[in-house]
């Protein structure tokens, strides 16, 4: 629930920021992409943090080679991406980009939530809220893009 509320929070205190005068984040959607860009920092940087990575790497089905690079590359994917949203000639792209990795991801946190696996120690978010939080941050890459 950390990267919802990341993308919630930011989309609003980077709203009300650019409402008060920051050129840069007036308008929903500068403020959505730098949102985006916060929740992506919370979901990347745990790729590269030990036990998380071994939790992350649990995640990915078997038919998958080599979890441990899997999950190192959707983490740097992550990090670039959240950089690239905040460099506008490549915003869009970024955010279409992102959208199609949230989707490639997808099937490995409904493989930890049918495995009922852990992440951070804690239980996998069940698949039907996960499916729906899944959905708003498509969607919210899908809107940042266009």
């Amino acid at each position: 629930m950390v990267p919802f509320f990341a993308l919630l929070g930011g989309f609003v205190v980077f709203r009300l920021t650019g409402l008060v005068g920051v050129d840069v984040l007036d308008g929903w959607q500068p403020s959505l992409r730098a949102a985006l860009a916060l929740m992506l920092v919370f979901t990347g940087i745990p790729h590269f943090l030990p036990g998380w990575r071994d939790e992350m790497a649990a995640m990915i089905p078997s038919v998958l080679p080599r979890p441990r690079l899997l999950v190192a590359v959707t983490g740097v994917l992550e990090l670039g991406g959240a950089v690239a949203l905040l460099v506008p000639p490549l915003a869009r792209w970024a955010a279409m980009g992102l959208a199609l990795l949230m989707l490639a991801m997808f099937p490995a946190n409904v493989s930890a939530a049918r495995r009922n696996l852990t992440l951070g120690g804690k239980p996998v978010t069940p698949l039907p809220l996960r499916t729906v939080l899944q959905v708003i941050f498509v969607g919210a890459a899908v809107a940042a893009a266009l």
